[in-house]
């Protein structure tokens, strides 16, 4: 069986619903859906979508950087946001962070997140 090595972000939500924030198995690394939480514990960027999305990729990039990855070996992105006439603000972050990169990606409109004031969430997988 191929080792299995967990990140954690330290979010309230990953014990109680029990998954990590990120999981390496052998050479790619899955990020789960990841929000906008700043260092402080509070969401950054209320009412803000492309302040949320320039965060929540940086939690991205931090988690694959804990898997011993970086934002060059992400292969797939996905995107959701509360709001799709809004899609412009979020991929406007996603194309600073990837546009390099150009991962296959998708965006779609979900009808709520965790908490209201979350806009944006981004998952990524990885292969290093």
């Amino acid at each position: 069986m191929t080792e299995r090595q967990r990140i954690s972000s330290g979010s309230p939500y990953e014990p109680l619903i029990g998954f990590s924030r990120a999981v390496r198995v052998g050479d790619t690394v899955y990020v789960s859906g990841t929000v906008a939480w700043g260092d402080d514990g509070k969401l950054v960027g209320p009412g803000d979508v492309y302040a949320q999305a320039k965060q929540a990729i940086r939690n991205v990039e931090a988690a694959l950087m804990k898997a011993g990855a970086s934002l060059g070996d992400v292969v797939r992105t996905r995107i959701y946001v509360t709001d799709i006439s809004r899609l412009d603000e979020a991929a406007r972050a996603h194309g600073e962070a990837f546009g390099e990169i150009r991962p296959a990606s998708t965006m779609v409109e979900v009808s709520a997140l965790a908490e209201p004031e979350m806009l944006v969430e981004i998952e990524a997988i990885a292969v290093v």
